[in-house]
């Protein structure tokens, strides 16, 4: 990549999951978790996609400015976008000067205090309206055997966001057999509990959707025959998580 140019695995015109109203959600390449139940593992790869701008990822957003209207606007996701700080920031700036909501969807595996990431980050923090903070399991074991990776830089990103008065979204994936057990689901709702910017919990309720994509890859899927929760639980796990906090429930 040149510049402040990003890799885009691709973008959709609508979304109206990804953070308020309707998004022209953009979607990066790369990413250092490898979640058991990853519904876009053809953005793994930092290579993969294509080399975009900013302006011209904006200049294509724009277009649909009508529909989002007031309340919408543009969300970045992955992939990991926090891996392509300089394309982000200068994305969100320029939309900025066209006063466009802007939302990351981030998993936030590479947050770190170390330098050159945190200046980096902490330029981008004052553009972004809204994290969706994806908190994959809090245990720590358990959060590396379901994405092969530690859950410390993700917690610290959580912690740092609520220090620095920033909007979150927290977004627990469901999935039986590894993220329903009760304990553990008390355990991250007094995690969330010690955060004062969250404004609102989502259960994604895991499904087998991107098995395909796994086919199309020659890459084996690792949930197998891992069955959609049921009724009951995804009812526990929104009474548990959500407590005060405006809980919405949405397919993974």
């Amino acid at each position: 990549m040149t510049g402040c140019n990003g890799r885009i695995s691709s973008t959709e015109s609508f979304g109206s999951v990804d953070g308020p109203g309707i998004r022209f959600i953009v979607f990066v390449q790369g990413c250092r978790f490898r979640c058991r139940y990853c519904h876009n593992p053809e953005t793994w790869g930092t290579e993969g996609g294509e080399e975009r701008t900013p302006a011209d990822v904006l200049r294509q957003a724009l277009r649909y400015r009508p529909y989002w209207k007031e309340r919408g606007g543009i969300t970045v996701s992955g992939g990991e976008p926090l891996l392509q700080l300089p394309f982000v920031t200068e994305l969100f700036r320029l939309a900025k000067e066209q006063k466009v909501s802007t939302v990351i969807d981030t998993a936030g595996g590479p947050f770190t205090k170390d330098e050159p990431f945190f200046s980096a980050f902490r330029a981008l923090l004052p553009l972004t309206d809204l994290f969706l903070l994806d908190i994959k399991h809090i245990d720590p074991a358990r959060h590396r055997a379901l994405t092969g990776t530690s859950n410390a830089p993700v917690l610290a990103l959580a912690r740092y966001l609520s220090e620095q008065g920033k909007s979150m979204w927290i977004r627990h994936v469901l999935v039986p057999g590894w993220t329903t057990d009760a304990d553990d689901l008390h355990r991250l709702a007094d995690f969330i509990g010690t955060l004062r910017t969250v404004e609102r919990v989502e259960v994604l309720p895991y499904h087998a959707m991107a098995r395909h994509k796994y086919e199309a890859l020659h890459l084996p899927y690792p949930l197998g025959d891992t069955p959609v929760p049921t009724a009951e639980e995804i009812a526990r796990a929104e009474a548990i998580l959500c407590g005060g906090k405006t809980c919405r429930t949405e397919d993974k």
